[in-house]
């Protein structure tokens, strides 16, 4: 079976850590063998002169094709409107795309085109399918329906996309209630759970990994080790993390996550919590597996998630979660081990993360939580949902 996916959030070499785990499931698919997976990865860059300005000027510099192991990747350039051409961004894509995807198809013919995220590349993939008269199956993440959803133009193509597609994916079952209520079609919606790389997250002992701490991050071993991972925007509730430790006595922030992080800091300060919030940027997907065992708690009190990728690798590595009851939360923290529900409210995050350290629960068995998800099972369904639909059952 040869496969086109499309994926505006997937690594390139100008940003390598960009879509990571859309990346670790396309190669968990080609280690299997079966199929000839070949992966579009559109770049949208502004008129001139913003592409002198970064992150478009890097963006600018990518090459137009790369690998991933056996994986080709083409990174083909679409017209981007910043802050107000979001919603048509499907078309620019389509227009950008479609000549070089029938150029592949003629060499070489695929049996199904495959959407990473629902917006844009759901409405993009349709369009380019319905040209080359190819199925087409769209995966939803969290943020591309709960985000684009709302938004009445975006909308409309994700409805048109989601009613023409013989299947969909979602994250989490609460995810796929969430496109049901939108209005997309049960009956083709399938959950798909995140992948995990057990040899790379697994168990480092609390006590050993703290003591790696300082010569790894410049992190104190000292006191209990909260740890938020993610990037610096608003949805991913750092604020209230860094509130809530007014709440927790003792006890240190590690924010693990590129992004602006001015205000945060200014926050920290005014609290008087300087000393005991640190902003690590991004964190090495060598380094991370440690600073994650190292935690007494991983603390996300985002705003909306699909199922989060960050809550299984923190599981994997023995640190209990403090998340909101949003997304597929409830799915993930199924036992006490697992970690704690809390309100996106300070007050209700500390006191979350203050029973967990009066009796933290075993690493080993927090681990345990995370055993049914990894990267192989991940691609055999993922790979038997699309023979699924090139075979048009």
């Amino acid at each position: 079976m040869r496969v086109l996916s499309l994926s505006t959030l997937f690594p390139s070499p100008a940003r390598p850590a960009f879509g990571k785990f859309v990346a670790n499931q396309a190669q968990a698919v080609a280690a299997r063998g079966d199929v000839e997976l070949v992966m579009i990865n559109p770049i949208g860059l502004p008129p001139w002169p913003l592409t002198t300005r970064e992150p478009y000027r890097s963006l600018a510099a990518c090459p137009k094709t790369s690998t991933l192991g056996p994986i080709p990747i083409h990174h083909p350039r679409f017209p981007l409107i910043p802050l107000i051409g979001g919603d048509s961004n499907p078309g620019r894509i389509v227009r950008a795309v479609l000549p070089l995807v029938r150029r592949l198809h003629r060499e070489r013919p695929f049996d199904l085109i495959d959407a990473q995220f629902f917006f844009p590349d759901g409405p993009a993939v349709q369009r380019i399918a319905q040209a080359l008269g190819l199925p087409y199956t769209i995966k939803a993440r969290g943020s591309d329906i709960h985000y684009w959803g709302e938004r009445p133009n975006a909308r409309v193509q994700m409805l048109s996309a989601a009613r023409g597609a013989p299947g969909m994916l979602a994250v989490s079952g609460a995810l796929r209630g969430d496109m049901i209520a939108l209005g997309f079609p049960a009956e083709a919606i399938r959950v798909h759970y995140t992948g995990l790389d057990h040899a790379r997250f697994r168990v480092t002992p609390r006590a050993e990994a703290k003591a790696r701490l300082p010569e790894m991050l410049g992190l104190s071993d000292d006191g209990p080790l909260l740890v938020c991972p993610g990037a610096l925007i608003p949805i991913k509730g750092q604020k209230l993390a860094i509130q809530a430790l007014v709440h927790i006595p003792g006890a240190h922030l590690a924010l693990a996550g590129a992004g602006s992080d001015e205000a945060l800091r200014q926050q920290a300060d005014e609290l008087g919590l300087a000393s005991r919030v640190h902003f690590l940027g991004q964190v090495s997907h060598d380094t991370l597996p440690i600073l994650l065992s190292a935690a007494d708690a991983v603390v996300l009190p985002s705003e909306r998630e699909g199922l989060a990728n960050a809550w299984i690798e923190a599981l994997a590595c023995g640190a209990p979660l403090v998340i909101p009851d949003v997304g597929g939360a409830r799915e993930v923290v199924r036992q006490p081990e697992a970690g704690r529900l809390a309100a996106r409210e300070p007050e209700a995050i500390a006191a979350a993360v203050n029973e967990l350290l009066a009796a933290p629960p075993d690493q080993n068995e927090v681990s345990q939580q995370a055993a049914c998800f990894s990267w192989e099972a991940n691609a055999a369904a993922l790979v038997g949902f699309w023979r699924e639909k090139v075979s048009g059952s």
